[in-house]
Order: structure tokens, then C-alpha cells, then sequence
């Protein structure tokens, strides 16, 4: 079963925490729902981490444990989301079927000890999972705390070389390519002697080195992951009440992850952005981000939002965020104060119906002991407490004030999970050290969003697919710019779209790899960038690395700063007619443009033949677009604040606006304006303070 339209979320922002009793190692229930109670929670996240407590062995069910946290929340008034334990196996089921381990190569098995290390495409683990599945949510389903389910969590982790993943693997290969003649023409087997003469001829994925297998065994990995959710919220819902809906929690940096297909048989998209605080979110600093799965700064932390939104392109929840600090016990980074309450805001600004947080209580055992929850390790309220009481008495003062909430975009910006599973195979960018960036994607993709946000406008990222269902008219009159940062791996029909969007009106910015390999992640044997290069009046022959940042100058009508950079790469563009907005400023690269301009049809095509740094990416989305929408709220501002914003049902817009710094500021409103935290009203020409690491909510009128 698939849910054909996006689910409204329940009213009002929910607030609160994932909360496992169970993890206590004394009975503290009551204790623990009156203080979410007290700090204003309204959602707790319950079950999807003990399958071995819902099932200790084999068939025997202990499913009453439970019943006193839903009992005691719904005597508080507090919602419940109900897990499915799919994701952490017992020690009795692994040490029964132990065919059932993730092979990360083939025939190495995961040790066991961690979580998430099956294949759960295998037929004896669907059996037992289907078993506890329809054990707890029968148990459960009808209890009246509970508002939805959560089905597994952050999956797709593993890459699974198991054999019998891989026999699966060659049957769709032939379903889709029909035989091998056609499989070697495509992949292009004939290279170094890789030619099929029978399916049993395909190696296994460990020793690979061809792009175009590897593309199709990501995809194929991917599909896994939708298959598998699918499946479980297709049981699910046998038990649901109308009006519960049925999610998963995601992790969009995992690598068998395909986020827009995932979520069509899901009712809400919920994700779980994690971030880096302190200093890492002072928008006058540029720090590294210390985790693969957290981010460093503002616009970082905006853009994991955008993805959780860009997945259904409506609201969602945030499933686990940070409390104090995660990562580690070499990790120690808690908030400053008024940070959480930012971070908070910052999401709903974005489309967020929920922020609930990783978790209630710090662990005293475990790996995750020192990833810090709303409690500390005394479980004793404190600061953090302190500062989410006060977040959810806002929240509790907004009420239903943002029910319908879209938020505002004057950029939008390509999605492609095809071409971030090829950079991650074949990166474009190199590390500082020399060896491959396997986060190439991301970073090209991020250089043009922080560039969308710190110049004070709005980004909404778009997948490709969805791009198409808008069509070209439809896509340029709601978004008047539009952003390919790495279109790497595209179809004739994608890159036509870019093209007679222009056409009809939009502003195009083409990145870096863009158009130059089609659907099999093949070079194109074309003039690059392939199907734009004549609509661009530019095209190139070579590109090159670059080790370290090369300045860029900029004239008419192309008003630069003067610190504009060109970072990691640059095209050797060659105009046939397109306007030179910069060029590098070094002995060979000087006679490439850097960023180049033309128009085309009733639009305009701009080609940016670099990573742009910061100080270059502002410079061209404040070209791009010299009255973001957040200028009616606030006309002169610049970082460390930023201003949020989005469309309520009735007209209206509500407006977030942020301090991320230490230094106190004020601003002056351009418009009325009312705060619904504290019902104070603001008439346009007035002045606002704004404390440091503060945020203010207002809605116009």
C-alpha cells in the first residue's frame, strides 16, 4: 500500500523527546512524563530499539511493559509514536540464522555487536521481523497515545554483498537489460576484457571498478531500502486507525539511501538532522564539521532541513536532533546558551511540525553513553531542561498559528541521488591531502546553498523528478532561479528541461559537472556541457583541479566584493558569445571566464565553471537575486542574521529572524508585524533587539 498524497501533520508544532523506560535501570515513568510535562513536551518516541525486550527468545513475547509509559502519557496529554525494533536484532535470532549477517564484501560478514548488521532483504529475517512486527503494533495500535509509527530506523547503512542480494542484483539487471549483448554495449564491457558471455560471468561488486556497475548495484541498493520500508509500513497499516500516520527516521547521508522513492510509501517524511554547536554555528566563523553525519555551520544546518522538506516537498518531522552534545565520548560540545532554541527554529522555518530530540535521558551504559540527552548522566533537570521548558512554552504560545506553514524559496536548487552515488565512486575533488573527496556531491551542492543564505535569501531544494512534474513553465514561474550545482548523471530529457526552463523565463545557473554524463553515468561524447552549451553561448574542452583558491575578478553588471574566489575546480570555459561575468586571476587560468551569462528564450542561462568560494557564492545569488523576499521583513541586514520565512493558508507570512553571534543587534521591521510568543505587537519603522544566539518569531499584522 502507498500513501498517494502527503499527509497533513497533527496540529500544532509537536515537541519532545525519543524516550526509553526501558534503558532506566530503576522504574522513574511517572517522574520522567511529569517533567516532559512541565517543559511543555507533547510527543514521545517509544519501542524501535528493543526487539530483544519485545521478544527475549525465540516466539516468546513479553509485550505489557509498555503499557505504563502509553498509559502515562495519555493521562498527561503527551502523543506517542510507536516504533517498529526491526533495526537492532537480538542475540537468539543471530546466533539461530547466522546467514542472516550483512556481507559488507562478499562472504565477510558483519561481526556482530553493533546494530543494523542484516540483510534485511533475506527471507529468515523478513519471517521473524514480520513476526514481532504484527505482535507489537496489534498490541499497541489502538491505544489512544498513540498518533503514528515509526518503521525501522535511518536505514540503509549497509551495502549488501550477500550472495543471495547479489543473485537478486543480476535478476533485475536482466529485467531490465534483457541480455548480456545489450549489458556490455551499455556498460561498456568491451574496457579491459569485461565482456559478458552468460549472466554467470558478472563478478561480484568487491573488486569493481567500473562506474557504470557501480551505479547500477548503488540504485539497486537503494531500491532494497524502499522495498524494505514499504513492506513494513504495509503491515503496519493492517493495524493503523485513520489518522495515524506511518513514517520512518532518516539518515540522508547513508549510502543505500534513494530519500524521494523512500518516502512515496511513507504518510510524512522525518529525518534526523544532527549539527555541530558552540562556535560552529557563528555565522562569522568557517569550521570543518568533525562527523560525516553532522554538520558546521548556519546554512549546513538549514540545507539538512531543505533535504528532510525536498523528500515529499512538504512538512515533516524531526525525529532525533541534538539535546547536548552528540558524536562521541571525544565529542564534548554542548550548546550555548539559546542555541537549541535556534536550532528549533531554524527547522520549523524550513517545514518542521516536530522537533523531538535524541533523547530524553544520557545513557549510563552503551555506546551512547556520552551522547547527551535532555537529562544529564544525574538525570537531574538543568540548563538544557531550562532551555527547552522555555522552547516549549513558545511553542505551546504559537498554538496552531503555523498549521498549513509553506516555506519561502527564491532559489530552488537540483536534487540528484544518481549523481551523488557516481561522485562518491568517481569524486571530481580531491582532499587537501590529495586523495579523493568522497563527499564531492555534497560539497559542490553545498558551496551554492550557503551562497543562497548568506546573502540573505531562500533556498528549496528540488529533486529531478519533481522538477519534471512542475514542467518547464510551471518550474520557472514558481521558482525564477533555479540551480544545477553537479546535474552529473542525467538523462537528454533532464538537460532539455534545464534548457526550456530558461526558455520560459527562468534564471539557470549551471554548476560544475553538470551535462556531462548521461543516465549510465557515461562520459558524453559531446560538446560539454551537452544539450545547454548553445542556449549558454559557452562550452569547454578540459578542466582542472585546483589546489588552493584562486581569486576572481568581476565587472559590469556583475557587482562582486572583491573576495570572490574560484575553489577545487575549474572548466576551461570558451564563450561563443555569452557575457564574461569573472575571470580567474592567475598566468594560464586568466584566459577561462569563470562565470559566464547569456539570454535565452524569455530567461537567462549563467554558467559557473567553479566551486564558488563563500565571498563568490554570495556575489552571485545577490546578482541573481537583488530582492530576496525576507528584504519585506527586514531591508537592511546583514549575517550574523538571517531572516526565515513562509506562507500561511490565509495570506499571511510568518518571518523567523536569527542572531547567531555573541554580539547583541537590532533590527528595523519594514513591516507590522506581531510576536505570537508574547502577543507583542511591532509597527513597521520600528527597532528590535536581538540578543545574542536569540531568534524571534513574528507573523505579519
Amino acid at each position: 500500500m502507498t500513501s498517494t498524497q502527503p499527509v497533513q501533520p497533527p496540529s500544532g508544532i509537536l515537541f519532545g523527546a525519543a524516550y526509553y523506560a526501558e534503558y532506566h535501570r530503576e522504574d522513574r515513568t511517572s517522574t520522567d512524563l511529569d517533567l516532559m510535562k512541565e517543559a511543555g513536551f507533547t510527543v514521545i518516541r517509544v519501542g524501535e530499539s528493543v526487539w530483544s525486550t519485545w521478544e527475549p527468545r525465540d516466539g516468546e513475547f513479553d509485550l505489557d511493559w509498555l503499557q505504563p509509559v502509553l498509559d502515562g502519557a495519555h493521562e498527561r496529554g503527551i502523543a506517542v509514536i510507536l516504533g517498529t525494533p526491526t533495526y537492532a536484532v537480538p542475540p537468539w535470532l543471530q546466533t539461530a540464522y547466522p546467514e542472516i549477517a550483512a556481507e559488507r564484501r562478499t562472504g565477510q560478514p558483519v561481526p556482530w555487536g553493533g546494530r543494523q548488521e542484516v540483510d534485511y532483504s533475506h527471507p529468515a529475517f523478513r519471517f521473524h521481523a514480520e513476526r514481532v512486527i504484527r505482535a507489537v503494533i496489534a498490541r499497541y495500535a489502538e491505544h489512544p497515545a498513540v498518533i503514528g509509527f515509526q518503521v525501522d530506523n535511518e536505514p540503509g547503512m549497509l551495502l549488501f554483498h550477500n550472495r543471495g542480494s547479489f543473485q537478486r542484483f543480476v535478476r533485475r539487471l536482466k529485467a531490465r537489460y534483457g541480455d548480456v549483448e545489450t549489458l556490455n554495449r551499455e556498460w561498456g564491457l568491451t574496457y579491459w576484457s569485461h565482456r559478458l558471455s552468460d549472466w554467470s560471468d558478472l563478478w561480484t561488486p568487491d573488486g569493481n571498478s567500473l562506474p557504470q556497475y557501480d551505479l547500477a548495484w548503488r540504485r539497486y541498493q537503494a531500491e532494497l531500502t524502499t522495498e524494505f520500508i514499504a513492506w513494513q509500513a504495509g503491515i503496519v497499516r493492517e493495524y493503523a486507525r485513520p489518522g495515524q500516520f506511518v513514517t520512518t527516521c532518516i539518515a540522508y547521508p547513508r549510502p543505500a539511501l534513494d530519500d524521494e522513492a523512500l518516502v512515496e510509501s511513507l504518510d510524512l517524511t522525518a529525518g534526523n538532522p544532527y549539527y555541530a554547536m558552540q562556535d560552529h554555528l557563528d555565522a562569522s566563523k568557517e569550521l570543518e564539521a568533525l562527523t560525516p553525519w553532522t554538520t558546521s555551520g548556519v546554512p549546513a544546518m538549514l540545507r539538512q532541513a531543505d533535504r528532510i522538506f525536498s523528500s515529499k516537498q512538504s512538512r515533516f518531522l524531526v525525529t532525533e536532533t541534538d539535546a547536548q552534545s552528540i558524536g562521541g565520548s571525544e565529542l564534548n560540545l554542548p550548546p550555548y546558551p539559546g542555541q537549541l532554541t535556534q536550532a528549533a527554529f531554524a527547522f520549523i522555518s524550513r517545514g518542521a511540525a516536530m522537533i523531538e530530540y535524541w533523547h530524553w535521558h544520557t545513557l549510563p551504559y552503551g555506546t551512547e553513553t556520552y551522547w547527551g540527552g535532555v537529562l544529564p548522566h544525574s538525570l537531574q533537570p538543568g540548563r538544557v531542561y531550562q532551555e527547552l521548558a522555555g522552547l516549549g512554552a513558545d511553542l505551546a504560545a504559537i498554538g496552531d498559528a503555523l498549521d498549513g506553514y509553506e516555506p519561502d524559496a527564491d532559489v530552488a536548487i537540483l536534487w540528484s541521488n544518481d549523481s551523488r552515488f557516481a561522485f562518491e565512486f568517481f569524486p571530481p575533488l580531491a582532499r587537501p591531502d590529495g586523495s579523493p573527496d568522497r563527499a564531492s556531491y555534497q560539497r559542490i551542492v553545498d558551496a551554492f546553498h550557503r551562497g543562497v543564505i548568506e546573502a540573505g535569501a531562500q533556498a528549496r531544494i528540488l529533486h529531478v523528478g519533481q522538477a519534471h512534474g512542475l514542467g518547464a513553465a510551471g518550474l520557472a514561474a514558481r521558482f525564477p532561479v533555479l540551480v544545477a550545482p553537479a546535474l552529473y548523471v542525467a538523462s537528454d530529457a533532464d538537460l532539455d528541461l534545464l534548457r526550456d526552463y530558461a526558455a520560459a523565463g527562468g534564471h539557470l545557473v549551471i554548476g560544475i559537472r553538470t551535462g556531462y554524463a548521461d543516465e549510465e553515468a557515461r562520459a558524453r561524447v559531446a560538446i560539454a556541457p551537452d544539450r545547454l552549451h548553445e542556449a549558454a553561448g559557452v562550452h569547454y574542452e578540459e578542466y582542472s583541479n585546483l589546489a588552493g583558491e584562486v581569486p576572481v575578478t568581476a565587472g559590469h553588471p556583475f557587482a562582486a566584493s572583491g573576495d570572490g574566489g574560484a575553489r577545487l575546480w575549474a572548466d576551461g570555459l570558451i564563450s561563443d558569445g555569452a557575457e564574461v561575468l569573472a575571470r580567474y586571476e592567475h598566468p594560464w587560468f586568466s584566459r577561462f571566464p569563470a562565470v559566464t551569462t547569456t539570454p535565452h528564450g524569455s530567461g537567462r542561462i549563467t554558467v559557473v565553471g567553479t566551486v564558488p568560494s563563500p565571498a563568490l557564492a554570495v556575489d552571485l545569488m545577490r546578482w541573481a537575486v537583488p530582492e530576496p523576499i525576507a528584504d519585506a521583513l527586514v531591508s537592511e541586514r546583514e549575517l550574523p542574521v538571517t531572516v526565515a520565512s513562509g506562507a500561511l493558508p490565509d495570506g499571511r507570512r510568518a518571518w523567523f529572524v536569527f542572531n547567531w553571534s555573541w554580539n547583541e543587534t537590532t533590527i528595523t521591521l519594514a513591516r507590522d508585524a506581531t510576536d505570537p510568543t508574547s502577543a507583542a505587537s511591532h509597527a513597521a519603522g520600528a527597532d528590535v533587539p536581538l540578543a545574542a544566539w536569540s531568534c524571534l518569531t513574528l507573523i505579519d499584522g
